[in-house]
């Protein structure tokens, strides 16, 4: 993966790589690794993942009428490196995650209302269906599998909340309405800044067609369990509806619309943070008890039917 960043960051090359150090590896999970070669991005994508849906998803970043919303690839065709997809792409600064004052809340909802009103008919034939609900199927999975010989205390609260959500959203059916571009897996680590200073969004993995509002989920888990001041929602939300997004209405309460897929991203945290803490040994720690809580109260009472909120 270096050798193929290095490649690309110097074609055409005539001599040998200046760089020092000549490569930095920003990631390296089981769903993916991540490579730097000066100012080019390799990532290598998941075991297994399919070549139409993610080819699909690069030729809708590369699109021009969302160079102002989605960093755009180097490449448009996945490259197959040791049996693993690798993109390239160029690198961007990510948010400082020592400043979280400084949390650029109003960008990403102003990209998160571009994307969702692209028209769908303008993009690339094949995108598949986002991945939002399936991320948060598979995460109940690995929690039973990891609580299937020694029990934990809280994932019962976590299945109960996981149980009382309708079936689009835990990926068995799908969503309501018609459907938005959406990212699928929205948070602050999504978003870098350019070269020529503009926020964009990254990370193509889970884009696809869906419900808008899992786009906002995160924040509004976040800010209904407590680790998202008001001032920060609120910032959030006003520029996302000042940016025209159509995932919530205009103006009034958003949470009809919010309330499930919240839910959903609170069963999705609660469920890795119980699978980390059995991997790791360990007990939670305050936040991620706290999220379980939440899964506890959410179980108590259930979600009214997802209204088709105006897509």
């Amino acid at each position: 993966m270096a050798g193929h960043a290095e490649r690309r960051a110097h074609a055409p090359a005539r001599h040998a790589c200046p760089c020092a150090p000549p490569a930095a590896v920003l990631a390296d999970r089981p769903d993916a690794t991540v490579v730097r070669h000066a100012d080019t991005v390799a990532k290598a994508h998941a075991p297994g993942t399919p070549e139409r849906p993610l080819a699909a998803r690069l030729a809708t970043a590369a699109l021009p009428a969302l160079a102002d919303t989605l960093l755009a690839p180097l490449d448009p065709r996945p490259a197959l490196l040791e049996g693993r997809l690798v993109t390239l792409w160029p690198h961007g600064t990510p948010v400082d995650r020592e400043d979280p004052d400084a949390a650029p809340w109003e960008a990403v909802a102003t990209l998160l209302a571009r994307l969702h009103r692209t028209p769908p008919a303008r993009l690339p034939s094949g995108l598949p269906r986002m991945r939002g609900p399936e991320k948060a199927a598979r995460a109940v999975a690995r929690l039973r599998a990891a609580t299937a010989q020694a029990p934990h205390p809280g994932a019962p609260a976590v299945e109960g909340a996981w149980a009382a959500l309708p079936p689009w959203a835990r990926a068995e059916a799908p969503p309501p309405g018609p459907p938005s571009l959406c990212h699928g897996d929205l948070h602050l680590g999504q978003l870098v800044r350019a070269p020529d200073g503009r926020w964009l969004l990254i990370d193509i993995d889970d884009l696809g067609l869906g419900d808008p509002a899992w786009d906002l989920a995160r924040p509004a888990a976040w800010y209904a369990c407590g680790l998202l001041g008001t001032g920060e929602w609120t910032r959030f939300l006003d520029a996302y509806r000042a940016a025209g997004g159509p995932a919530v209405p205009a103006d009034g309460d958003p949470w009809p619309v919010l309330d499930v897929p919240a839910r959903a991203l609170t069963v999705q945290t609660a469920a890795l943070a119980i699978t980390k803490a059995r991997a790791g040994g360990r007990d939670l720690d305050e936040v991620e008890r706290d999220v379980v809580d939440a899964c506890r109260r959410m179980a108590a009472l259930p979600p009214d039917p997802a209204p088709i909120g105006p897509k």
